[in-house]
């Protein structure tokens, strides 16, 4: 087969139920079938509202992520395309070529929107990379794979004998890649649910990191603080040392050295102060801070998702619900 234009995923739905399906009707196909028969449709956008008025229940970017599926499919789906298809039971890629138009047919299989395909072989998971077995690993039902991909896959495809030849050092380099990719994403995930936040809700996180770092807590009440929102201690009551004076702010400015200033200003020398900032602070607040006689610990953004993410299973459950996070298990 020559160089196709582009290669596609397509999912045989949950389970890869519909892949002997797929196989056997020398398809591949998508459902959404509510939508009903998108020949005559020519935008994306009357996909989209089509999609809107059929599936009501769909959430903002539930639909948009739909639609842009469907939409994929109707109108970049091209023939000579390569398309690929996954039994995750039999750890098998199907692997084929576009050969037909967008067609809608309630015959073939549960799923109406269809494509002819010309299957062409099957590419066992375990004779690829990890990068392109890391590629293959999104969710959606649709995608496009990248060059690279593509180009492994139909080498294979053609040298049966042959496989990717990985030695075990590039592959845990490989993995530690994709991990600290994965890792960096869930990041910057974890900062938009925090900045989501408003400032009360912000306060009642940081007191629940505190709890969850052994520290019981009391947090000011609405109006006047006079820099403190939050007082920490063994105790809770101040009694026992250390005693943490914490003030919250919540915007997308950053701190400056008046308001650290202001804020040591209002601590005794037996308290500890933290200074938590979700906007960051100038380079002159971090100098006020570091010269300070009380010891100032101020927390950014990345700190605040570190402390979060280090002790999160000690954390009750009314500030989990603020910061709803599920453990990833990796290779080790």
């Amino acid at each position: 087969m020559s160089k196709t234009k582009s290669m596609w995923m397509v999912r045989a739905g949950e389970g890869a139920f519909l892949f002997d399906k797929f196989k056997k009707e020398n398809i591949a196909a998508i459902g959404w079938n509510e939508v009903g028969d998108l020949a005559g449709i020519n935008k994306s956008e009357e996909i989209k509202q089509i999609m809107k008025e059929k599936y009501p229940e769909y959430k903002f970017a539930q639909l948009n992520i739909s639609a842009g599926q469907v939409s994929r499919f109707r109108f970049n789906f091209k023939k000579e395309d390569g398309v690929i298809t996954y039994n995750p039971e039999k750890r098998i890629y199907l692997v084929g070529e576009i050969i037909g138009d967008y067609e809608y047919n309630t015959e073939l299989a549960d799923y109406f929107h269809i494509r002819k395909v010309k299957w062409l072989g099957e590419v066992p998971r375990d004779k690829l990379s990890t990068s392109t077995k890391n590629t293959l690993g999104a969710i959606s039902t649709v995608f496009e794979l990248s060059e690279d991909a593509e180009e492994e896959i139909f080498k294979l495809l053609k040298d049966k004998k042959g496989d990717y030849t990985e030695d075990t050092a590039s592959k845990a380099v490989e993995l530690d890649t994709i991990k600290e990719d994965m890792i960096a994403k869930a990041i910057e995930f974890i900062k938009d649910k925090i900045l989501e936040l408003n400032w009360e809700e912000m306060q009642e996180l940081t007191a629940g990191i505190l709890r969850g770092m052994g520290y019981k807590t009391t947090i000011s009440l609405k109006g006047a603080d006079r820099g403190r929102d939050i007082q920490a201690s063994p105790d809770g009551l101040g009694l026992e040392e250390p005693r943490i004076i914490v003030e919250v702010k919540h915007k997308s400015g950053q701190i400056g050295a008046t308001e650290i200033r202001s804020f040591i200003a209002g601590l005794r020398q037996s308290n500890k102060g933290l200074y938590v900032s979700t906007g960051g602070f100038t380079k002159e607040a971090k100098y006020e801070a570091d010269r300070s006689s009380i010891p100032i610990t101020l927390i950014n953004l990345d700190l605040l998702v570190s402390l979060i993410t280090q002790h999160y299973d000690n954390f009750d459950n009314e500030t989990k619900t603020l910061v709803p996070l599920i453990k990833i298990y990796w290779p080790s």
